[in-house]
């Protein structure tokens, strides 16, 4: 049943037929209607994934995806139990983009912890995310130990005193959670200890993440930033596609 919803879905075929095969099969094999809406789900999800098996969603594509949902009446949250309603809603977001469009497919609920800039248009928000930065410790190494060595009366001089060289060492570590916005013209950042905007001309390269993005702000006293969204597809393709437009 997950195969025939997935194989109906992507090769847009009637869902009416679907639904009359569907039934014809639950009651041979006298599947309960509490499994039929796990399967459907199921089929949506796969038919989903290979839609984006080449990274776009066609308008064709959302429009038989959206058909389903409708047809079988299932809500958002059924669809998102396992986050693939809010990935949906991301292609589109996508797709939309790269057509020179500005969607409007966020609903804030309360106020940004952010002020946008005059005509700056909000595109996505992010809650709970993990912003690192790299920071540098010194640490001594080849230090010596031992006993004491007199070089005057009354006066010594340790000798693990000598602590050897000193060797910097640069780990990523995490600064604050926050929320990150993502507008048209800049990236917004408000944790409870640091808050700030990266305009897009100020970024000079992208690092993707499977969980995140990182970046590297154009000025020489600039640290990566990284940003864990838990939705790095999305994060780092909509970010590097809106800074190469402006």
């Amino acid at each position: 049943m997950v195969s025939l919803v997935s194989s109906t879905i992507t090769g847009g075929k009637s869902l009416d037929s679907l639904e009359q095969e569907l039934g014809s099969i639950s009651k041979s094999h006298f599947i309960n209607s509490s499994d039929i809406k796990s399967y459907l789900i199921d089929g949506w999800e796969n038919a989903l994934e290979t839609a984006l098996d080449d990274q776009v969603l066609t308008e064709q594509e959302e429009a038989i995806l959206v058909a389903f949902k409708e047809k079988f009446s299932l809500s958002q949250d059924d669809l998102d139990e396992d986050g693939a309603y809010t990935k949906l809603v991301q292609a589109i977001v996508l797709r939309e983009v790269t057509q020179g469009k500005i969607p409007k497919r966020m609903k804030v609920e309360g106020n940004l912890p952010f002020n946008l800039q005059k005509q700056e248009q909000l595109i996505w928000v992010f809650g709970g995310v993990k912003y690192y930065e790299p920071k540098t410790h010194r640490e001594y190494v080849g230090g010596s130990v031992g006993g004491s060595v007199r070089i005057a009366k009354g006066i010594y001089l340790r000798s693990s005193s000598f602590r050897g060289h000193p060797v910097d060492k640069t780990e990523t570590v995490h600064i604050d959670t926050g929320t990150l916005g993502i507008t048209d013209k800049n990236i917004y950042f408000s944790g409870k200890d640091k808050s700030f905007r990266v305009p897009y001309s100020k970024i000079v390269s992208f690092k993707p993440y499977s969980d995140g993005i990182g970046i590297q702000r154009d000025a020489q006293s600039s640290k990566p930033q990284t940003f864990i969204t838990n939705h790095g597809w999305f994060t780092y393709n909509l970010i590097s596609y809106l800074a190469k437009k402006q």
